[in-house]
């Protein structure tokens, strides 16, 4: 158990002999801010983590979470900031003597040991005694359901029996905080999902706080209590699961969490004595009040504006956005409905199944329809990006 500070944490890798001396500078291939100190892998990282609580970094590849990771498991050294971990400086201390466990996406199981020596391995370390060990490896293994497999080497277990020896010997030794770097990446569709599962039943039975990178929103979304989206280096917003869903700080925010993903319609924020409105492809209506005062509240001036609007959130109409069918996806209960708006590819999600308990029809390729949305469900953006309503 244990809260951790992150201030103003930086990272730097510095340049290559190659590129100090100009040689394949222009082939870099990255987003990242290029410095004379070298690439800034992570800028500005400001983050209060409390005693037991779930954090989860997440982002596109190459954003920084897994930096950030290492920095606080001490693998990678900091090149500016602080790092605290219950009050106590950590910058200049051994990873070895934080006491932190990680999981790693590649299980990084010793192949010549079974499963109970994995596992008893960081206590046998520390000198625990043999007696304590068998106890405490027998408690993990019933906690994860592998009690079956402590015999077997690792090359008899199946992927997810392998990530949970992995997640076994991270958490047998009681540690105050626990990091798991994407290791539900090598998993099948499948178990990953049974894997999240097993990740919450566990968090409610040990008392550790986690930090969990992740690139998949999905895990990010069920796994975390609040949510940390990172994009070149920097943090876009920290907020809870439904927080950052329902109020993205900015439109890469907003289009980076959600499946189906956000879709986007340029659009006219209009002002006058009667309140705001939107017009969007020719389809103009009013926003709700709450959405009126928050813009408001900020002086908002009338601009061009890119509009918002999950897939959930859009219906068909009787009138609204002229729109061509393209594609129809039938998932079940719900079917998504892949169209073009003015050229622009937007997709719905119907349900099958209608309140009267009717089958739905879904709208057949090349069919024309008009699609609607309320008001207050959509975000709007400025030319910045940034949400013309401010953080939730």
């Amino acid at each position: 158990m244990a809260n951790l500070q992150l201030r103003n944490i930086k990272k730097i890798y510095p340049h290559s002999n190659s590129v100090r001396k100009g040689k394949g500078a222009a082939e870099r291939k990255t987003n990242l801010q290029v410095t004379d100190e070298g690439v800034v892998a992570v800028q500005d990282f400001n983050l209060n983590i409390d005693d037991k609580e779930f954090i989860v970094l997440v982002g596109p590849s190459g954003c920084g979470k897994t930096t950030t990771l290492r920095m606080v498991a001490g693998l990678e050294e900091i090149t500016a900031g602080e790092l605290y971990i219950d009050g106590v400086l950590m910058n200049d201390v051994e990873p070895k003597n934080r006491d932190i466990s990680m999981v790693f996406q590649s299980y990084a199981l010793y192949p010549h040991m079974n499963v109970f020596d994995n596992m008893a391995f960081p206590l046998k370390l520390r000198k625990v005694d043999k007696k304590a060990i068998r106890r405490r490896v027998q408690e993990v293994a019933k906690i994860l359901d592998i009690t079956e497999y402590l015999d077997r080497k690792p090359k008899e277990l199946s992927g997810g029996q392998r990530q949970r020896v992995a997640i076994g010997r991270a958490i047998v030794r009681e540690p105050k905080v626990l990091l798991m770097d994407e290791p539900l990446s090598n998993l099948d569709a499948k178990l990953r999902n049974h894997m999240r599962t097993e990740i919450i039943k566990l968090r409610q039975k040990i008392n550790t706080t986690f930090i969990y990178v992740t690139h998949d929103q999905t895990e990010a979304m069920t796994l975390g209590d609040r949510i940390v989206i990172m994009k070149d280096g920097f943090i876009q917003q920290i907020g809870t699961p439904q927080e950052v869903f329902d109020h993205p700080a900015n439109r890469f925010v907003a289009g980076f969490i959600g499946t189906p993903p956000m879709n986007f319609f340029s659009g006219q924020l209009e002002h006058d004595a009667t309140g705001y409105r939107i017009s969007v492809e020719g389809h103009s209506m009013e926003l709700p009040m709450d959405k009126q005062n928050r813009l408001a509240s900020r002086a908002v001036q009338p601009q061009k504006v890119t509009v918002g609007v999950r897939p959930g959130y859009l219906s068909l109409g009787e009138t609204g956005l002229s729109a061509t069918v393209e594609v129809t996806e039938m998932m079940g209960s719900e079917v998504h409905v892949h169209c073009t708006v003015n050229g622009k590819d937007v997709v719905l999600i119907l349900p099958t199944i209608e309140k009267d308990g009717q089958h739905f029809r879904a709208p057949e390729v090349g069919e024309k329809i008009a699609l609607d949305f309320n008001g207050g469900l959509c975000q709007l953006f400025g030319a910045n990006g940034e949400n013309l309503e401010g953080k939730s």
